[in-house]
């Protein structure tokens, strides 16, 4: 697959970016270069190879999920304008 000028005109146009006209065939040429790269990868024997989702097989480890407060109330309270009865004090919005 080669890519053109006027490919590259129109993958500029529907992707809304600025092509200057006397950069089409340099952009071409990118392109081009970025699509012979993607095929030398296609040629890569990849059978029995698993999929992995990083390049080091690390177990992260897990904690209990427990549902807490934090147990800051007041530390995070110090930082309201207003606070009563360990709750946010708000101006109504609601009339």
């Amino acid at each position: 697959m080669s890519v053109t000028p006027d490919d590259v005109r129109r993958i500029a146009r529907l992707a809304r970016i600025a092509a200057p006209e006397d950069r089409l065939e340099e952009l071409a040429g990118e392109l081009n270069g970025i699509l012979q790269w993607i095929e030398q990868l296609n040629e890569v024997d990849i059978e029995g190879v698993e999929p992995m989702a990083s390049a080091v097989d690390a177990k992260l480890p897990l904690r209990e999920d427990e549902v807490t407060d934090g147990n800051k109330r007041d530390e995070i309270l110090m930082n309201a304008p207003r606070s009563e009865e360990g709750f946010f004090v708000v101006p109504k919005v609601v009339e």
